[in-house]
């Protein structure tokens, strides 16, 4: 059987975890997902629970800390406790999947699966970036995008992980060649399956104002912004049937009120001819009279300059857009918002008269909950209205353009991405990026796309599968995985394993 190199259990883990980041955005090195995986599986295959938590703890803290080193511009302390939680979200993961082969086969994509599924979803209602469904967005195991979503895609990254490495390390390699099988098969079942179909042609245009990243919101400069892409759209020199605005180009203010932005707007509605769709940004009294919020919304105005819907974002940024434990986090952050967003309670479409629009504003676009319900909503198209102005370094951007192609597979559907300074792109259902701008640079991107109709399996069923194979998963192959001793095993036999265990730690 061959051996793989000596290395501390510390530096193989650091390895593994350094793989995974560099299979992610901005690098975008894919094959480094499956080696990150294999070199997990190697280091937890033979250990006791205790040994599995701590080694995948590292691993897991290693590729966190990378992926989401832009964080720390953000908020230093959120940062560190989010990678610290997550971490340990996959610590437990490597813990209860059990050393005997075949079910780690069955357990191990699972727990990772699961790990990632709860850090989308708590605390403060989750933080997907940096997924490990990212890394294959270039590849034909994005097509299983639209049978099991991106929880499939990791389940199976997390597979060929595992079947590498049984072909490398064993001389049985029919797990291996099973578990790359299965892959194959998936990957054949994303083409095949029936999806949407075409119901007309539409014209389109992004807006892309430009100018500098990292900079934050003034009272001047949102003047500044909204005169940018006012200036751009006048560059358009084809008749389009809808123009995409980024978030937040509208910030009415100290220069300029509500009522005087939407007579701006619907000026550039009608001098488009043209559906135009907005990004607004502004302060409002709350409804119980107590103190202001901000609204952070996109809205539909058609082509006579009336307003005609509007989509309020429901998946708010925590510590962007909301503060969880305020009073606690001001004391080490003072650059935070000092009004929180409102988040919205309505389905993410806007009617439109070009078609029904899917939105998902900026962040939401890491949640394919919200283009699910964009599409259950009948969205023909879908659209990513944000603002990358204020993010260090090209992580967020990047990744968002992935997330973006993940949501025009899982849904099939034509995405459209727009930001105030970048990035934006034009996305096809199958995934490929047909157009993306450059940070900074002031851009009108503009393609003839199709509305569809129809549902991919994944737009219907959503994570429940992935739930409930993980209770089967766990309940068949586990006495609790190994966290159980098993009697049948001799003195000797015990003994040595506690010996290897402790050497192992070592």
């Amino acid at each position: 059987m061959p051996e793989l190199p000596k290395i501390p259990w510390w530096g193989g883990a650091i390895l593994a975890g350094i793989g995974i980041a560099g299979s992610l955005p901005p690098w975008g090195w894919w094959p480094l997902a499956f080696l990150g995986m294999a070199g997990w599986d190697h280091l937890t295959a033979d250990v006791g629970p205790a040994t599995r938590f701590i080694r995948s703890f590292v691993i897991a803290a290693t590729w966190l800390t990378i992926a989401m080193f832009w964080m720390i511009d953000l908020t230093l302390p959120g940062f560190i406790v989010a990678v610290l939680a997550y971490s340990a979200y996959f610590g437990i993961a490597g813990a209860l999947t059990p050393t005997h082969r075949p079910h780690r086969f069955i357990v191990f994509p699972i727990v990772i699966v699961v790990a990632e599924l709860i850090r989308w979803r708590f605390p403060f209602g989750g933080v997907p970036l940096a997924n490990i469904a990212l890394s294959q967005v270039e590849t034909p195991i994005a097509w299983t995008a639209r049978v099991g979503g991106p929880y499939l895609i990791i389940a199976l990254v997390a597979l060929v992980g595992l079947s590498l490495r049984e072909l490398l390390t064993t001389d049985n390699r029919r797990l291996g060649l099973l578990g790359l099988a299965i892959t194959v098969g998936f990957v054949g079942l994303g083409i095949i399956y029936p999806r949407a179909s075409d119901v007309g042609e539409l014209d389109v245009a992004v807006v892309q104002g430009g100018g500098a990243t990292r900079t934050r919101a003034t009272g001047e400069s949102s003047s500044v912004v909204l005169g940018r892409h006012i200036e751009a759209t006048r560059y358009l020199d084809e008749q389009v049937d809808l123009v995409l605005w980024p978030e937040n180009v509208v910030n009415p203010g100290r220069f300029f009120s509500v009522d005087d932005a939407s007579e701006i707007i619907a000026d550039v509605a009608r001098e488009a001819d043209a559906t135009l769709l907005t990004g607004w940004f502004y302060r409002v009294d709350r409804a119980d009279g107590d103190g202001v919020e901000t609204v952070n919304y996109q809205a539909a105005h058609t082509s006579d300059g009336s307003q005609i819907d509007r989509y309020d974002k429901v998946r708010i940024v925590p510590f962007g857009e909301f503060v969880p434990l305020r009073g606690l986090i001001e004391r080490f952050s003072p650059d935070l918002p000092n009004a929180d967003v409102r988040a919205g309670t309505g389905p993410a479409v806007l009617d439109t008269p070009e078609g029904v629009i899917g939105v998902a504003i900026s962040w939401e676009a890491y949640f394919e909950r919200r283009t699910r319900d964009a599409i259950a909503n009948d969205a023909e198209v879908l659209t990513n209205p944000t603002n990358g102005a204020s993010f260090w370094l090209t992580q967020v951007h990047t990744q968002q353009v992935a997330s973006n192609q993940l949501r025009a597979i899982e849904g099939d559907r034509w995405m459209l991405m727009a930001g105030p300074t970048g990035l934006s792109a034009i996305i096809d259902p199958g995934g490929e990026l047909l157009q993306r701008s450059d940070l900074g640079e002031r851009i009108v991107m503009t393609e003839t796309i199709q509305r569809r109709e129809g549902r991919t399996l994944f737009s219907y069923l959503g994570i429940w599968p992935v739930v409930l194979y993980a209770l089967a998963a766990l309940a068949i192959t586990t006495p609790l995985g190994d966290l159980i001793p098993r009697p049948s095993r001799s003195k000797a036999d015990t003994s040595s394993l506690e010996a290897k265990e402790a050497s192992a730690t070592r």
